[in-house]
């Protein structure tokens, strides 16, 4: 899920990259260093970085907030499922091929009865074959392939991946204060300058949940009222409008069951006449 520390924190990725486009190994844009944090910055570190001619940006939330919430709360996937494996049928064998990864499941259907099997961040395809016929009456493997009864057809060989899906519980607004604190104003225009220049262009953050958050210039502040202790500060003020997540892990589907009963009209029990597997 993204909450409010999530819009700090890629705030703060995006300036430190801005800064330091080569790394911060490398020499900083403005040709000083630049710490950047999230979160309110204490007066000693101030005082510290200023004497040591550092510049400070701040990334902290203000007390202004809304509510934006406005779509329905519908799943999505965000991580799609992806298969690695393969499970190629034919005649009375199953051949398991492909890439080991989790999750997978892979199926086979015999005799109308699916027989499936988790497969495991330790195997193999020998040993995911080895598994699956140890679940299969009659059956035997070599290697990959799966050879099936002669009185047991298979019908079907399928793998289901594993993803994760996504809901949008609520979506809100907040005016973000990025704050340059240097120690003259020659340093707080060579900090806060190209910030305001890359925040302008683009209209949305990536979330670590990898929702889109919406970024809107909301005004700028500059504060020489302090020049005496030699800080000079300049607020640059974005509302970020970011949702609220949950996520759950889905598998995809590799049989469905179908259940058939029956009963006579306004009378129960009802009895059960037929599973039927697909």
């Amino acid at each position: 899920m993204a909450d409010i520390s999530d819009v700090s924190v890629s705030l703060a990725s995006l300036i430190s990259q801005t800064l330091y486009p080569n790394g911060t190994a490398a020499a900083s844009v403005p040709g000083f260093m630049v710490t950047v944090m999230h979160g309110w910055p204490s007066q000693d570190a101030l005082d510290t970085a200023l004497r040591a001619g550092r510049a400070v940006v701040s990334v902290f939330p203000t007390d202004i907030e809304r509510n934006t919430t406005r779509y329905m709360k519908d799943w999505h996937v965000s991580v799609p499922p992806v298969q690695t494996l393969t499970a190629t049928l034919a005649g009375q064998t199953i051949t398991i091929g492909g890439t080991v990864t989790t999750p997978q499941n892979v199926m086979v259907m015999v005799g109308g009865i699916p027989y499936v099997y988790a497969v495991q961040a330790s195997d193999t395809l020998t040993g995911i074959a080895t598994g699956l016929a140890a679940l299969i009456p009659g059956s035997s493997s070599l290697g990959p392939v799966i050879t099936c009864p002669a009185l047991s057809m298979p019908t079907a060989a399928r793998v289901g991946a594993g993803g994760t899906s996504l809901q949008i519980v609520r979506n809100q607004e907040r005016v973000m204060m990025l704050s340059v604190w240097a120690n003259s104003p020659a340093h707080r225009d060579a900090v806060a300058q190209p910030i305001d220049l890359a925040l302008a262009q683009i209209s949305f953050l990536t979330m670590s949940d990898q929702t889109q958050a919406r970024i809107i210039y909301r005004g700028s502040r500059i504060d020489d009222s302090q020049q005496k202790a030699k800080l000079y500060r300049r607020d640059l003020n974005y509302s970020v409008d970011y949702a609220t997540t949950v996520t759950e892990a889905e598998m995809q589907i590799t049989q469905t069951q179908l259940n058939i009963k029956a009963a006579v009209a306004g009378l129960e029990p009802y009895t059960n006449v037929a599973t039927i597997f697909d």
